[in-house]
C-alpha cells in the first residue's frame, strides 16, 4: 500500500487520477498524449539517465520515475491513434501488477497452477470463436513470433524429418507464398528458419490490398515447375496498412488442392471474430490449420498478449518438444499433460493470461463484442465524416478499423495533380505530425504504400475513445495544416 501511494503521488504531478473499487486499480487521464524532445534534448534533461557507482536514493528513483512518466508517450490516451495497440482497462492492469508480483513462469504446471487452467479457458473460448474446436493454441510472444509459429508448425506437419536432420532432409527448396501486403514479419521469419527470404512468393494484391486467389494458384503452379517445394500460404485477416482481409474461403481452397498448410496471420484483425456484426470478415478461417491472434491489439489487453491457434491438437508439442528431463518429468504427482513449457520455443514463458482473463471475466462475451462492435463503429464514423470534409480525401473505406487518408492543404486544392503536385502532398502528412508531437494533441502515424505517398494511417484501438474525438482530429488536422 505504501508503494501505491507513492505511485499515486507519482502519477498525480503529471496527471489527472482516479482510484476504482472494489480492487482499488489507478487509472490515469492525462491531458497530453505526448511531450515530446529531440533524443539529445531529452537525454540532457534526464539527470539521473547514466548509471553510476554510487546507490541512488528512493527520492532520486522516484524523481526518475517522475521524468519517466512526463516524457513517455500516453498509450492509453484516447487520441494516441499511432500504432495497432492502445487502451488501457484497469483489470487487465491489476492483473499485469498482479502476474509480476508473484513472478510465476509458465513452463510446467506447479509453478503456475491456476495461470494453466485459465490458458485452458482462453484456448477454449479464441479456438470455438475462430472455429478451430478440440485444436491446440500456446501464448507468445507477440504476432511476428506467432507467424514464425505457423510457419514452423507447418514445416514440420509436412517435413517431420526435418526437426531432426535439418534442411538437408528436404532435396528441393521450400517456398512459401504470402500477400505482397503481409507484415514484414513473414519475411524476417523465412531469414530465422533457413528458408530464405529469396524463397518468399509474393502474391498479387487487388487495389484495395486482398490477396487474388487466381494469382496464387498461378503462382503455386509455377512454383511447381522450377522445382521448388511448397509447403506453406500466409493470409491476412487485417493488414497492417490497409486493414485488408485476404478472401479466406477461397484461399483455403486453393490450398486443399495443392496440399499446403494455411496460416492466418489475424494478430490485427482477427478480433472481428468476436463481433456477429463483423466476423464475415473472416468467413473461411474454420478451413485455415492456424492462426495467430493479438489480444493486445484490437481488444484492449495491454502488451503483450499473442497466441497462437491450430486446429491440429497436438502438432505444437510434437514439432517444438525437446524433453528436458530435469524440467518435464514423467513421474510427477499430477497429471503432466497440463506442463506446457514444452511446446513453447521458449523456456521461461511470462503470464500474459491472466490480464486478458481478468477483462474476459470482467466483461464477458456481450461485453467484448459491445467493445470490438464500438472500434469499427468509430472507423465508419470517421471514413463518413472524411468524405463530408473539405480537404479530406479517402484512400478506400475501411473494411478494419483502419482509416487511411490524405489532408490536401488550401495551397494545394484545385490543381492539377502532377507528379510535382504528389511530391508537395508527400509532405504534408509528416509536417503535419511534427506539429501534433510538438503540442501534444494526438498521435497519428503516416506511410506511403505502393504508389501511394504519404498519407496518414489512422488505427482505432482504443475503446475510451468517442465520435467527439473523431470530430477532435478532423479539426486539429485542419488547423495544423491549412498554412502548409
Amino acid at each position: 500500500f505504501q508503494s501505491l501511494k507513492a505511485l499515486a503521488l507519482l502519477y498525480l504531478s503529471v496527471g489527472w487520477f482516479t482510484i476504482t473499487s472494489p480492487i482499488c486499480c489507478l487509472v490515469f487521464y492525462f491531458r497530453r498524449v505526448c511531450d515530446f524532445h529531440q533524443p539529445e534534448t531529452l537525454k540532457a534533461m534526464l539527470k539521473e539517465l547514466k548509471i553510476t557507482d554510487e546507490p541512488a536514493s528512493e527520492d532520486r528513483l522516484l524523481n526518475m520515475c517522475k521524468d519517466v512518466i512526463q516524457y513517455s508517450v500516453k498509450t492509453s490516451n484516447p487520441r494516441f491513434f499511432n500504432q495497432l495497440y492502445g487502451s488501457m482497462n484497469q483489470y487487465s492492469l491489476a492483473g499485469n501488477w498482479l502476474t509480476d508480483a508473484l513472478n510465476p513462469s509458465m513452463y510446467t504446471y506447479e509453478v503456475a497452477p491456476v495461470f494453466t487452467l485459465m490458458e485452458d479457458e482462453i484456448y477454449s473460448k479464441m479456438l470455438h470463436y475462430v472455429g478451430f474446436d478440440g485444436g491446440d493454441a500456446i501464448f507468445v510472444p507477440g504476432g511476428s513470433m506467432g507467424n514464425m509459429y505457423g510457419m514452423n508448425v507447418a514445416r514440420y506437419a509436412k517435413f517431420p524429418e526435418i526437426k531432426t536432420d535439418g534442411l538437408y532432409a528436404v532435396k528441393k527448396p521450400l517456398c512459401i507464398f504470402t500477400s505482397e501486403k503481409c507484415h514484414y514479419s513473414v519475411t524476417k521469419s523465412a531469414a530465422l528458419m533457413g528458408i530464405g527470404m529469396n524463397n518468399i512468393i509474393f502474391v498479387k494484391s487487388d487495389k484495395i490490398g486482398k490477396m487474388i486467389p487466381d494469382e496464387l494458384e498461378r503462382q503455386i503452379k509455377e512454383a511447381n515447375e522450377k522445382g521448388y517445394e511448397p509447403f506453406f500460404v500466409n493470409a491476412t485477416a487485417g493488414t497492417t496498412v490497409l486493414g485488408a482481409y485476404d478472401p479466406l474461403d477461397e484461399i483455403s481452397d486453393v490450398c486443399k488442392k495443392h496440399g499446403l498448410w494455411l496460416h492466418v496471420d489475424g494478430a490485427w484483425g482477427g478480433s472481428a471474430a468476436m463481433s456477429t456484426k463483423y466476423r464475415y470478415l473472416l468467413k473461411g478461417i474454420e478451413n485455415a490449420d492456424s492462426m495467430v491472434w493479438n489480444a493486445h491489439k484490437m481488444m484492449g489487453v495491454p502488451q503483450q498478449c499473442s497466441i497462437f491457434l491450430t486446429k491440429q491438437k497436438g502438432i505444437i508439442m510434437d514439432c517444438h518438444s525437446a524433453n528436458a528431463s530435469y524440467l518435464f518429468q514423467p513421474d510427477k504427482n499430477y497429471d503432466v499433460s497440463f506442463d506446457t513449457g514444452d511446446k513453447s520455443v521458449q523456456c521461461g514463458r511470462k503470464v500474459d493470461v491472466f490480464k486478458l482473463w481478468m477483462l474476459w471475466k470482467k466483461e464477458g462475451d456481450s461485453g467484448m463484442e459491445s467493445r470490438i462492435d464500438h472500434l469499427f463503429m468509430l472507423s465508419r464514423y470517421l471514413s463518413d465524416k472524411l468524405k463530408k470534409t473539405p480537404g479530406f480525401r479517402l484512400i478506400q473505406e475501411p473494411e478494419c478499423t483502419n482509416v487511411c487518408f490524405w489532408y490536401i492543404p488550401p495551397s494545394l486544392r484545385g490543381q492539377q495533380e502532377t507528379k510535382e503536385w504528389w511530391d508537395k502532398l508527400a509532405k504534408v502528412a509528416p509536417a503535419i505530425k511534427a506539429g501534433m508531437m510538438q503540442c501534444g494533441s494526438m498521435m497519428i502515424g503516416y506511410n506511403p504504400d505502393g504508389d501511394l505517398v504519404n498519407f496518414f494511417r489512422m488505427v482505432l484501438t482504443n475503446f475510451d475513445t468517442t465520435t467527439e474525438d473523431m470530430d477532435f482530429l478532423v479539426q486539429e488536422i485542419d488547423r495544423l495544416g491549412r498554412d502548409l
